[in-house]
């Protein structure tokens, strides 16, 4: 399907906060200031699974997911990255790319489902996303096709 059936799934955006569109995902913040944590969506109607989607679209998934990555490191230092397409409860093909620390609420056990979200407080929020829009723009690599923010 195209990109203008695609629909994000209604538990994601109430979980997460728009930071950018790539050219394959939108690029969304986990509301959860316990946690430096990046949610990327293809922008692609009814998939479920990595597979699901063409190889060049696998291809750039990883390349956009490696991108997130570089630029999430440079705003919040940590000791491990986790990157995970899990989709036990949103079905949605998404995935996450986690900043772990070792004083962090989780570590070292996954953070997916330990406690209770503690959404940014406005002032947080607003800082973190104009960090990591910063951070994209100065780590985008070369190969990666124009987005749009």
């Amino acid at each position: 399907m195209s990109e203008a059936a695609f629909a994000l799934d209604p538990r994601l955006e109430a979980d997460t906060r728009h930071v950018a569109m790539l050219p394959l995902c939108e690029l969304r913040l986990m509301d959860d200031a316990r946690f430096a944590w990046l949610v990327l969506v293809p922008r692609r109607a009814d998939k479920v699974e990595v597979a699901d989607l063409t190889d060049a679209e696998q291809q750039l998934l990883w390349r956009e997911a490696n991108w997130c990555a570089t630029a999430l490191r440079a705003v919040a230092p940590c000791d491990k990255l986790n990157l995970g397409a899990l989709g036990n409860i949103v079905r949605q093909l998404h995935l996450h790319v986690l900043a772990r620390t070792q004083d962090d609420a989780a570590w070292p056990g996954p953070a997916w489902g330990h406690g209770k979200r503690e959404p940014y407080d406005r002032e947080a929020l607003t800082n973190r996303l104009n960090a990591l829009r910063d951070a994209l723009d100065r780590t985008k690599p070369a190969d990666v096709p124009p987005g749009r923010q």
